[in-house]
């Protein structure tokens, strides 16, 4: 197919949200702390592991019209995404410090208050674009970071055909309060659904298990619920449909940034595809356990046939304890 009649072709993934500048290092943060830098945030991740799963990709987020906003663009399109739906307006990019000890486990530093990326806004939604997209993808960060960020992510849920929201709570962007109304206002237009357990599924719905909040999601009116439940697996809950999958040991540990991102963007595009709900979720947790072998969000992204075999490989595992 010619690049002009691709850009004709509805997107199989949209997802729209602040991708950030990442500062990242292996030593706790200081003066002369040597750093890498890196393009990332939650919708940079979600969409570079939909495109990798096969899909075409569109991503919508606001950069700073200058020579950094061209840098960003230019590695948005390097990860085999589209660049159509991008914005570019003056403003501050957003930046986040990450440091990442041997385990992976990870420290945070955020410059984000008021970043051009904040300034997206339901104008910059074309109705056109988001109607006709296979799967829309948007998570909680995108309606905590401002209002008219929070609009345009509830227009697109209007919007789509299949809305995929990750509820993706922070604590230090916004309350419990406010992530729980976002949660239950979108929950009801979505199509999928991916909370983690324990945190947000405690948090936000007041459930203390995964089987709990996946009912309280679908009564609500959500048509699909992925509970990610860490190293254990994720609980599977649709119409007439109750599911475990088995989380995938992973082959290296270097940074467990965006992990849960390959989880989601691997799990919608592959559900547009045509695979079904559990099969998509297994290659979903099969891309999440090979990104943490890379460092930062997007430093490894695996291609499909690295997570198709990496999925084939594993055993299927039981079911947990507090199932």
């Amino acid at each position: 197919m010619s690049k002009s009649t691709q850009q004709n072709q509805p997107f199989d993934v949209v997802v729209m949200g602040e991708i950030l500048l990442e500062v990242a290092t292996d030593l706790p943060f200081g003066h002369g702390v040597p750093a890498q830098l890196g393009i990332s945030g939650d919708a940079l991740n979600v969409a570079a592991a939909a495109a990798a799963a096969g899909a075409r990709v569109g991503l919508l987020s606001v950069l700073p019209d200058d020579d950094l906003g061209q840098a960003i663009a230019a590695r948005i399109r390097e990860l085999g995404i589209s660049g159509e739906l991008l914005k570019f307006r003056t403003g501050q990019q957003g930046v986040y410090l990450v440091h990442s000890d041997p385990d992976g486990q990870r420290e945070f530093s955020y410059a984000r208050s008021g970043s051009v990326g904040s300034t997206l806004d339901p104008d910059d939604v074309d109705a056109t674009v988001f109607s006709a997209a296979g799967a829309v993808v948007a998570g909680g960060i995108a309606c905590a970071i401002s209002e008219s960020s929070r609009a345009a992510v509830l227009k697109a849920a209007a919007l789509a055909r299949r809305f995929v929201f990750d509820p993706n709570f922070r604590p230090r962007l916004t309350s419990v309060e406010d992530a729980t109304a976002a949660l239950l206002q979108i929950a009801p237009r979505s199509y999928l659904v991916t909370p983690s357990f324990p945190g947000e599924t405690s948090a936000l719905l007041g459930c203390a298990t995964p089987q709990e909040a996946a009912a309280k999601l679908r009564g609500l009116g959500a048509v699909n619920v992925a509970v990610t439940c860490g190293a254990e697996g994720i609980q599977l809950e649709g119409d007439q449909l109750s599911s475990w999958v088995a989380a995938i040991p992973a082959p290296s540990v270097v940074d467990q940034t965006g992990a849960g991102d390959a989880f989601v963007g691997t799990l919608t595009a592959r559900m547009v595809l045509g695979d079904s709900f559990p099969v998509a979720a297994r290659y979903g947790a099969a891309a999440a356990s090979l990104v943490v072998g890379g460092k930062g969000g997007t430093g490894f992204i695996p291609t499909f046939d690295q997570t198709r075999a990496h999925a084939s490989g594993a055993p299927e595992g039981a079911q947990p304890s507090h199932a």
